[in-house]
């Protein structure tokens, strides 16, 4: 049963990881067809997103091979503040 959580949070982290460059893609195309709205805009706005999309899908298959999606997800959402802090007899924090 553990076994196949991991899995779906990998699956779930690809997906993620997948979407970041892809949606950086999209939004660069649309924005080379807003200010050039003709055929080769939008040739060139769709040759933008499906490079978002094959970089996303390098990106997350080589996370996924290398340390594991979910662990990737995690290091960059950590909070490096945080880190540091440390709690002295009385309750309150400090560095």
């Amino acid at each position: 049963m553990n076994k196949i959580f991991e899995i779906i949070t990998e699956i779930v982290g690809w997906i993620q990881i997948v979407l970041s460059p892809t949606l950086l893609g999209i939004g660069f195309g649309f924005g080379i067809y807003y200010y050039f709205p003709n055929q080769n805009g939008m040739i060139f706005g769709i040759i933008v997103s499906i490079i978002g999309l094959v970089f996303g899908l390098i990106w997350a298959t080589k996370k996924l091979k290398t340390t594991g999606t979910i662990h990737f997800l995690s290091r960059i959402s950590t909070t490096l503040e945080l880190d540091n802090v440390e709690k002295t007899e009385n309750g309150k924090t400090e560095k």
